[in-house]
C-alpha cells in the first residue's frame, strides 16, 4: 500500500508529460498550414523584391498576379508539360535529395557546393503588353557558414541583372550577413552575366569593381571574403550548364524567333 502511494506522483507526472506532448504535437500539426502559407507569402515577397516591383502598401498576393510561375527541366531548358510534372506541392530543394527528382553533382561541377541538384526548377516570368519583361530565378549555394538562398531577376535581354534578393542564410551578422543589405543588392543592377562568348563572367570581387570588366563585377563585402566567394561561385553554377543556362538559351531562341 505504501509502495503504491509512493508511485502515485510518478504516474501523475508521466500522465501529465504524455498529455503535454500530445498537445504540443497537435499544435505543431495545426500550425503547419499557417507556417506553409507564411513561407509562400515570404517567397512571393522576395520574388517581387528581386523584380524591383514590391510595393509596401499593396497586398503581396495582389502584386504577384503579374508573375507567371513555370516549371522547367534544368538539363534541357524546356518547360515541363502538365502530365510530366511531379506531384504537388513540389519543393525543389528537397527534391534534389531524392532518387527520382534529383541527381548528384561531380565535385568539379559543384561550384555552389550543394552536392545534388534537382531535375525540375521553378522560374518566374513577367510580361508587359505581351512581351517578356524579365525572368526571376531561384539560386542557392554555400557561403562561409551556411547555404545562402536568393532570387535573381534578369532583364528581357536575358543577360543583365534587374535585381537580386537574398532571403535566407546563416552568415555572420555585419559581415557576410550584409548580403541582405539593400544598398549592396542594388549594386547588382545592370551587371552583365555573360560575355560575348556566352561565358559566365558575373562575380563578386575583393574591394571595388573597376576597369574594363566592371560591367561583370560587384563590389565585395568588407571582411567577408568567403561569403563573397560563395556568392560568386553560386552565380557561376546557376548561370552555367548545370543550372539555368539551357533554359536561358531556349528563351533567347524563342525571343529571336518572335522578333
Amino acid at each position: 500500500m505504501a509502495e503504491e502511494s509512493a508511485l502515485k506522483p510518478f504516474y501523475s507526472v508521466l500522465v501529465l508529460a504524455f498529455v503535454c506532448s500530445a498537445l504540443v504535437a497537435g499544435a505543431a500539426v495545426g500550425l503547419r498550414p499557417l507556417q506553409e502559407k507564411n513561407r509562400q507569402l515570404d517567397q512571393k515577397k522576395n520574388i517581387l523584391r528581386a523584380a524591383g516591383i514590391l510595393e509596401a502598401n499593396i497586398p503581396v498576393e495582389e502584386q504577384f498576379k503579374v508573375v507567371e510561375p513555370r516549371l522547367i527541366e534544368l538539363t534541357s531548358g524546356n518547360f515541363v508539360a502538365a502530365e510530366n510534372r511531379p506531384p504537388a506541392p513540389y519543393n525543389q530543394v528537397q527534391a534534389a535529395f531524392t532518387n527520382d527528382l534529383g541527381r548528384p553533382l561531380k565535385k568539379e561541377a559543384d561550384l555552389a557546393r550543394i552536392t545534388r541538384v534537382e531535375k525540375f526548377s521553378y522560374v518566374y516570368l513577367i510580361f508587359k503588353e505581351g512581351e517578356l519583361d524579365q525572368i526571376i530565378l531561384p539560386v542557392r549555394g554555400k557561403g562561409l557558414w551556411s547555404t545562402m538562398f536568393a532570387y535573381v531577376a534578369l532583364n528581357a535581354d536575358l543577360n543583365s541583372i534587374r535585381g537580386i534578393s537574398f532571403y535566407a542564410h546563416g552568415e555572420t551578422p555585419g559581415l557576410g550577413g550584409e548580403i541582405e543589405n539593400r544598398s549592396w543588392q542594388r549594386s547588382w543592377e545592370n551587371k552583365q552575366v555573360y560575355d560575348d562568348n556566352d561565358t559566365v563572367r558575373l562575380q563578386v570581387v575583393k574591394g571595388s569593381a573597376a576597369g574594363e570588366h566592371q560591367k561583370y563585377q560587384v563590389d565585395g563585402l568588407s571582411g567577408a571574403t568567403m561569403t563573397s566567394t560563395g556568392v560568386s561561385d553560386l552565380m557561376q553554377f546557376w548561370f552555367g550548364e548545370h543550372g539555368f543556362k539551357p533554359f536561358i538559351k531556349r528563351m533567347r531562341e524563342k525571343e529571336n524567333a518572335n522578333g
